[in-house]
Formats: C-alpha cells, structure tokens, sequence
C-alpha cells in the first residue's frame, strides 16, 4: 500500500514556456488595428492577404469527393501513387524510378524529418547530427527527440546576408563517417540565404568524401527561383552521394497546409539496401502514427496525375514566386540596410531588427515578425512595402 502522499504521476512535470510564433499568433490576432501587419505566420499570402487554396487542388478535391469509393486504410506507407509523383517532382523522372530509392507518406515535412532521424538512430544509436544555425526551429530538438547529437556551425552572415560558406565547409569537414548533415534544399528557414549551385556541388563532393549522410529539407520548391531550380540542390546531392535521405513537404507549394502532406525518401547503394530500409521505415511509421493522413496526399496525386490540373498548378506556383520575388525586390530598394533581401530566396528573410526593435515595430506600428527578426515576407503587400521600410527606419 502507498503511504507517502505524490503528487501523481504527472505532477513533477515543468510547465514549458510557449512557443514564440503561436504567441505572436495570438497577439496579432487580438490587435484591434485594421492596418495591421503579419509577418509571423509562415504561409503564403496573395495580394489580398489570403492563403488560397490553389485551383488545382480545389478541382482535384471536387473529383476526389465525387469518385472516392472507400476511405478504408492504405496502409503505413500511403498513398503510393503520390509518392512516386512527388519525387518524380523532387528528383526528376529518372531518379524516381531507380530501384536505390524508396520512398512513403509521412504527416507533413515534420513527420518525414522525425522518421529520417529515427531510421538514423536504428542505423547508429547516438548518431551527431550537424545543423547550420540559425535553422528552423524544431530541426534540433526533432533531432534530440530521436536521440541523436547536435553540433551546430554558422550558417548565416548577418553582415551579408548571405551564407558562411567557409565556416559551413569547415564544419562538415570535422564531421566523421556516419555523422548527418542537415540541408536546407532551397528558400532556407528563417534566413533566405542559400547556396548557389557551385557551392551545392562542393558541399555534396565533401558530403561524399566523408562518408557524411546528407538529410535534405525540402519544403519550399518552386517558391524560390521556380520548381526545377528548386530542385537542383537537392539532385546534386543525390547524384554525388550514395546515400541521402530527402524530407519533403507540399505544405507551401500545393497549399495544404493543414492536411499535412510530406513525404520521405531513401536513395540507398544498392537496392538490397534499400529494401531493407524501407522495411524499417515502414516499422517505424506503423509503431509512430500508423497510418498516414490520406485526403490532401490523394489531392496531390489527382493533380500530378492530370496535364491539364499539373500545367495549371505549375502556372499559379510560378504566380506565388513571381509575387515573392517582386516583394523581395521592392523592399531591397528602399534602403541599402535591406539590400541583401532581393538576393535571397523564399518565404523567409532574417531583417536587420534587434529583438527590442522587433517589440517597437508591433507596438508603435502594428507590425508583428518573430522576435529574431524572421520575417516571412510573403504575408507582405506592395503597398504595405514603404511603411515596413519606413517604419524599420525609424529604429535606426
């Protein structure tokens, strides 16, 4: 019999300080404004503040509802149809259908980068996991969660804004055989600052040479120069090293965000390898969530499996880039101090703004970023482009 008084099993628990950008939610949404500005949320924005749905995937969601017969299970890998069209879209035809690459469904970009690291930590217990910082926020404790090690180097260079290519190579370079690197495949989160194609191609001989398993995040393409530049990064990768694994999320370019649609894929040596891989990735993803969501993935793959829904996607996709790109390019001409923004590429750019000054711009002038100064610049208007400078300007 318990004698001694407990406070239960839960009771010792730490309370956990909230998360800044659902914070930041909540207080934009309670700021009574009317010209308030939200550059904390990061999703996309039209010109008129809203984040669509695009035409085709509202098309292929009506074909959807009018001729799916059954909603019973697919099983842990998913929508395979899906699979095999986003990584045509990701990869490239040829590399799609190689036997050294599989591939399944997974909650979001989130759910493919937990099962990427627990297939690290079936493969090496404790394995180091490096990250280039600053980095989106859950890379590293998503990491620790699986029981891996993090090391961090320098990604971004506040006085350029641009990446520390020299400190980047140099970190990788210490890192052993077996170690992962973590990659930002293009539009990098929170800074826009990414490697250009040189660069990938060095990254990727070192990555080789080392035997350093790459982990690519890919959940922007298309968003930053277009879907096939999008993707040269992550392809150069694949062709150099023998070995990678890519996280890949439809969050922004199909705009499902609350679907949760991702995928992971595996290139392996060998298709041997590669199926008994896949055989523990499917363990994995039964023993974490069973089965994966169906309905935004089954959209996904109606509008990569139809010309016409696929070239009208492609044209809306170039739209959303072309809108980003012309924010980027009027915000960088209103102050040499924010230059370096047109040469960067995607949602995200880190401005030149102090924590307190992040504080000053929401109080005095109802604009909300992310107290590291992380804007997503594409919950900017054109219109609103003047007063941002101007009112970043002010701080001084």
């Amino acid at each position: 019999m318990v004698t001694e008084a407990h406070d239960g099993l839960f009771g010792r628990l730490q309370e956990q300080p909230a998360d800044p950008l659902l914070a930041l939610i909540g207080l934009f949404r309670d700021d009574p404004r009317t010209d308030k500005i939200d550059l904390g949320v990061g999703v996309y924005r039209d010109a008129q503040g809203r984040t669509p749905v695009p035409r085709a995937v509202k098309a292929a969601e009506r074909r959807l509802l009018e001729t799916q017969g059954s909603k019973s299970y697919l099983g842990p890998a998913g929508d395979t149809g899906f699979v095999a069209r986003i990584g045509a879209v990701a990869l490239g035809e040829s590399l799609a259908r190689d036997p050294r690459l599989v591939g399944l469904q997974s909650p979001g970009g989130t759910g493919a980068l937990r099962l990427a690291a627990e297939l690290v930590a079936a493969a090496k217990p404790g394995a180091t996991v490096w990250l280039g910082t600053p980095t989106w926020p859950n890379h590293p404790p998503l990491m620790a969660a699986a029981g891996l090690q993090v090391e961090t180097y320098r990604h971004y260079d506040p006085a350029t804004g641009g990446v520390r290519f020299d400190e980047l190579m140099s970190a990788l370079g210490k890192a052993q055989a077996s170690d992962v690197a973590v990659l930002h495949g293009c539009c990098h989160n929170p800074s826009g600052a990414d490697l250009d194609e040189g660069q990938w191609r060095e990254v990727a001989a070192l990555l080789s040479t080392r035997g350093v398993l790459p982990i690519v995040d890919l959940a922007y393409q298309g968003l930053g120069d277009g879907l096939e530049p999008d993707a040269r990064g992550a392809r150069i990768v694949a062709e150099a090293c023998p070995e990678m694994l890519l996280a890949y999320s439809c969050d922004k370019n199909f705009g499902v965000y609350r679907d949760r649609v991702g995928a992971l894929f595996l290139l392996a040596r060998d298709a041997d390898t590669a199926r008994r891989a896949n055989s523990v990735l499917h363990a994995l993803a039964r023993a974490n969530w069973s089965m994966p969501p169906d309905h935004g993935a089954a959209a996904v793959r109606l509008v990569l499996e139809d010309e016409a829904l696929t070239a009208d996607w492609k044209a809306e996709l170039d739209e959303m880039c072309a809108r980003i790109g012309a924010v980027r390019a009027s915000l960088a001409a209103q102050s040499p101090k924010l230059a370096a923004v047109a040469r960067q590429r995607g949602l995200f750019s880190l401005l030149p703004v102090s924590p307190e000054g992040v504080a000053r711009l929401r109080a005095e002038h109802g604009i909300y970023m992310a107290p590291s100064g992380r804007a997503n610049l594409a919950g900017l208007a054109l219109g609103d482009v003047p007063r941002v400078a101007a009112a970043i300007a002010e701080l001084g």
